[in-house]
């Protein structure tokens, strides 16, 4: 056998072998994009995952002087090291003028704001509102407001807000299919155990076309509202960091390397 068809016959193995390696670490690569757009009933969506056994979760509301994040830009510095493993941020329930939360609020086992039951005006008192939260194995939970009280479960983070989108596979009852109000929105909602959605509209959407997009996209049987107009990202890999200075509390998810 000449030496050049040696050479094909070692060669050609290791080139089908290469391009196995490059197209696997391709489909990982891409399987991981911290967030992805996706197309409903005529809106876009950008669609960020989280998978509680590879990532991690924070709240942030205060840096260490006590004074309250506003921004991404803030946060970015609040975060100092820990900013490079960011795989998003986003705005992360209610607030008062001050940027304080207005409902339940824990951060790393430290309940900071108390569960918030009261009747009022606007919507975080459309009820039943409701608490995301992560217990200490992990798990993560989007329950109503009122579920919440009567369980008092131990939480690693929890904030509130309102109202609920998705309860139990169902549309919140006071939800319009397609009401008349329309505004950028984000909100959050849970597939499984350690699988959930943070989800930020690309447009102005309708609570029902949102919340739907949750239930019948998603596949979340339970997803929380988080706020609208302010509705702001941070995604690193693609560059986009919104530049609202008035933001409350954030949610954070990051690499664990």
């Amino acid at each position: 056998m000449k030496l050049f068809q040696r050479i094909a016959l070692i060669a050609a193995p290791l080139a089908i072998a290469a391009l196995l390696v490059t197209f696997v670490a391709l489909r990982h690569r891409d399987n991981d994009r911290a967030c992805d757009g996706r197309e409903f009933e005529g809106s876009r969506f950008i669609v960020c995952t989280i998978d509680a056994s590879r990532h991690q979760l924070r709240l942030a509301s205060q840096d260490a002087d006590g004074h309250y994040l506003r921004s991404f830009e803030a946060l970015d510095a609040a975060l100092g090291r820990d900013a490079r493993r960011v795989r998003f941020a986003m705005n992360a329930g209610m607030y008062n003028d001050r940027g304080a939360p207005i409902g339940l609020y824990v951060s790393e086992g430290v309940e900071e704001q108390r569960l918030s039951l009261t009747d009022g005006p606007g919507n975080f008192h459309l009820k039943p509102n409701g608490v995301f939260w992560q217990s200490d194995d992990g798990a993560l939970h989007v329950d109503t407001s009122d579920e919440f009280a009567a369980t008092r479960p131990a939480a690693r983070l929890a904030t509130q807000s309102g109202p609920m989108l998705v309860i139990d596979g169902a549309l919140h009852p006071r939800i319009a299919d397609d009401g008349t109000s329309r505004n950028v929105r984000n909100g959050v909602g849970v597939h499984d155990a350690r699988t959930a959605y943070f989800v930020i509209s690309s447009g102005f959407v309708s609570f029902g076309r949102f919340a739907r997009f949750f239930r019948d996209e998603l596949g979340c049987t339970d997803a929380l509202f988080l706020d609208g107009t302010v509705s702001s990202l941070w995604q690193p890999e693609t560059g986009r960091r919104d530049d609202n200075h008035a933001l409350g509390p954030m949610i954070v998810a990051l690499n664990r390397h």
